[in-house]
């Protein structure tokens, strides 16, 4: 991670320019942790998080963490991490699995289940106090 105000990081900026390119209208942060973000596993998760913008539109800021951790045994040592900062909430989820993009995957859907959850709570929210002033 960069100094805020400083330069970033090559896979920061990458990224950056990368969710312009695809008309992304919030901040994609995606850095990795002993691990290089290859262009190609880049473009995996911005594609993958493209699901997320299109069930949401108020989603703000996504920061993704990779991470390959130092266990003995293979099993889950790919690790995915994400916080989402939408309109009014933060959203956080985690994966791990022995495949990256296995990994990616699962983290996706965790969060897209939550996105839909506060989008859900935000409508019924103003829904059911509408009702309640109709019963009265």
């Amino acid at each position: 991670m960069g100094i805020v105000g400083g330069p970033q990081p090559d896979c920061v900026a990458d990224a950056r320019a990368a969710a312009r390119n695809e008309e992304f209208s919030m901040n994609l942060t995606i850095s990795g942790h002993h691990l290089e973000v290859t262009p190609a596993l880049r473009t995996y998760v911005t594609q993958k998080l493209d699901r997320i913008s299109r069930h949401f539109d108020q989603v703000v800021d996504i920061k993704v963490l990779l991470t390959v951790e130092k266990q003995k045994e293979k099993e889950k040592r790919q690790r995915a991490e994400c916080n989402i900062h939408v309109k009014g909430s933060d959203l956080f989820a985690e994966s791990a699995h022995e495949d990256l993009y296995a990994a990616v995957d699962e983290l996706v859907d965790k969060l897209d289940r939550q996105v839909s959850k506060h989008k859900t709570r935000l409508q019924d929210h103003h829904h059911d106090s509408h009702k309640r002033q109709l019963m009265s």
